[in-house]
């Protein structure tokens, strides 16, 4: 028997338990993503018949990013394979993060989006719209809106309350919105591109026209994007209205790579105050972990700290709310030394001495190669069939 190949509609709305990727950013570190998704890929390929035309979007019905990870995502949901998305994302490596002489300093942003926009409507298609029926399943992109502060998650369900435009009050539906330009708001890392400027209103004859600026989604607390996918998902407000409960709703996250964490000795106090700002990230995305595991059933539980180690006997309820699994790799030289036999040989030797230390630095093109082999490697490793429960197996595929 084959699997059922459902609409985008039917990803949503469809009884039965429910699968959610979300994808973190972490700027050109998002090819270590696409390592951990290529064997889960591959595993739930083989798991559904070993059919050649099968995608992450068919397993998945929602699939969420933020900066990078919404990149990914919205590949993923038109529809693509890991492998092209790997292609196309190293092609933006190279042709995007391409400094200039020109943006150096504090007054421009250092890299100059064009280059992305054209990749994003090659990739993605100029004239598809965040709500077209060509996304083949659940899509959620989280940015934020800086004129007023707020967060928005876009999505394509066409239940939510801003999905469809209102002709009365000029508002232009979230549905509406060019699906490149809302990728590339999530993507508009503050220092590194400018903001992205999209049409909230149209305006009317007692109204002006409105244009909302919009940055990365990492500058909220959800540049790990599961917690407020899992919101999205079953909060009433949304719309979407899944129930929870570990047979019912599946999460599996995925992230770009951990910096690795040391003891620095005092320097300026301009240093500690960038660092303090910079950790702000680090400490939003340690607390969706907290969150997430507090909520679920694991079996890939991290160690979070001495006091609550991995939450393994910690429920937030009478039960868990959900299925949980978290792939992430660390940059620190005792977790790189254990996939050194899964690495090239070049690869290996360019990591001796101070090179490691650069891979937690988002827009190292020179890494790419790099964190490709990092991810692929790091996967084998951490990702086994038995992970994915069968019970989420698709309808009509073998268990």
């Amino acid at each position: 028997m084959s699997y059922v190949k459902r609409t985008r509609n039917q990803h949503f709305q469809d009884p039965g338990p429910k699968r959610i990727l979300a994808l973190d950013g972490g700027g050109l570190k998002g090819i270590v993503t696409l390592g951990f998704l290529a064997r889960m890929e591959d595993i739930l390929r083989e798991r559904h018949g070993s059919d050649p035309d099968f995608r992450l979007c068919h397993y998945f019905d929602l699939i969420a990013g933020t900066s990078t990870g919404a990149i990914i995502a919205a590949a993923l949901a038109r529809g693509l394979t890991v492998g092209e998305v790997t292609g196309h994302y190293m092609t933006m490596g190279r042709e995007v993060f391409t400094g200039s002489w020109f943006r150096k300093g504090v007054l421009r942003a250092r890299y100059d989006d064009d280059a992305l926009k054209l990749l994003l409507k090659d990739v993605l298609g100029k004239d598809t719209l965040l709500g077209s029926q060509s996304l083949r399943t659940g899509l959620l992109v989280v940015t934020k809106r800086m004129d007023t502060g707020s967060i928005w998650p876009l999505s394509n369900n066409p239940r939510g309350k801003y999905y469809e435009g209102q002709a009365e009050s000029g508002r232009i539906g979230n549905g509406e919105y060019p699906l490149w330009q809302v990728v590339r708001a999530s993507t508009a890392a503050p220092h590194f591109f400018d903001p992205e400027t999209i049409a909230i209103n149209v305006g009317t004859s007692r109204r002006q026209a409105v244009r909302g600026d919009f940055v990365d989604g990492g500058v909220s607390p959800h540049n790990n994007p599961s917690l407020q996918a899992v919101m999205y998902a079953t909060l009433t407000g949304y719309g979407v209205r899944w129930p929870t409960g570990a047979d019912n709703l599946l999460v599996v996250s995925v992230g770009t790579g951990r910096a690795a964490r040391g003891h620095e000795p005092p320097r300026l106090a301009a240093h500690h105050a960038m660092k303090s700002l910079l950790s702000l990230m680090d400490d939003c995305g340690d607390l969706v972990e907290t969150m997430l595991q507090w909520m679920s059933s694991s079996g890939k539980a991290r160690w979070l700290d001495g006091d609550v180690e991995a939450l393994q006997e910690d429920s937030l309820g009478p039960g868990p709310l959900l299925s949980y699994l978290r792939y992430d790799v660390s940059f620190d030289a005792e977790t790189i030394d254990g996939l050194r036999k899964r690495l090239s040989d070049r690869t290996s030797a360019a990591l001796d001495g101070d090179r490691i230390h650069t891979l937690s630095e988002m827009d190292r093109k020179d890494n790419l190669e790099i964190w490709k082999e990092i991810g692929e490697a790091a996967a084998v490793g951490e990702i086994d069939p038995d992970d994915l429960p069968g019970r989420f197996d698709l309808p009509g595929s073998r268990g």
